[in-house]
């Protein structure tokens, strides 16, 4: 059983942004806008309940889009909790590091607009109003989970509710086919998750996200 859904909208900024191209293998390429699992995430970093789930229905671009590069050090071995042949666990950054370069985004600001789905079946004792008021206060006292972020960690997104039918400030008048962009990540099979992909389109600065059940989503 299923109740009604809630829609909140979230306006999100940050000075930097890189939300990766998965088809690119090891330098990150960001995508123009925001994914829509990025834009998930932000919701979950503020409420995240066995009993929710959230689904982007709207990005909103408020500022151009405008591009960065920029050189990054990153590990290049996966930490592992085994001991090495020295007898200690996990890998010294100092040694094992690389550096690859990154196309980002700056100077980025989306409106987002999301339906809270309250499932009955997963807390049979509760009501959707009791989900809703407890985000509805997070958000407006500025509190999370985790602190948003911008694709990558260590890009910080800050974030305010404003009402659903906000339209200041307007989004950007472009307009243009982003592609196929990554819709989500598909966890029905826990062990092997599969990426979700729909064919994106920015229209006067806006881009529509389709249901996750619908056709217009690949899997």
């Amino acid at each position: 059983m299923k109740d009604a859904m809630k829609r909140y909208c979230l306006e999100v900024w940050g000075d930097y942004a890189c939300f990766t191209r998965p088809e690119m293998k090891v330098e990150r390429v960001s995508y123009d806008v925001i994914t829509p699992s990025a834009a998930r995430a932000i919701f979950d970093a503020i409420l995240w309940k066995p009993a929710i789930r959230w689904h982007v229905r709207r990005i909103e671009v408020l500022r151009p889009v405008r591009w960065m590069t920029l050189k990054r050090n990153e590990v290049a071995s996966i930490a592992s909790d085994r001991a090495g042949a020295e007898g200690y666990r996990g890998l010294f950054i100092e040694d094992d590091h690389v550096q690859r370069s990154a196309l980002l985004l700056r100077d980025v600001a989306y409106r987002l607009h999301a339906d809270l789905e309250f499932r009955h079946d997963k807390d049979p004792n509760a009501a959707a109003v009791k989900y809703h008021q407890m985000f509805e206060r997070r958000a407006d006292k500025g509190q999370c989970v985790n602190q948003p972020y911008l694709g990558c960690r260590e890009f910080p997104a800050y974030f305010r509710r404003v009402a659903t039918n906000s339209t200041e400030p307007p989004p950007i008048t472009d307009s243009d086919e982003l592609g196929f962009m990554l819709f989500d990540m598909d966890f029905s099979d826990r062990a092997n998750p599969k990426p979700m992909f729909f064919r994106a389109a920015l229209r006067n600065g806006v881009v529509d996200v389709p249901a996750h059940d619908s056709e217009e989503v690949r899997r």
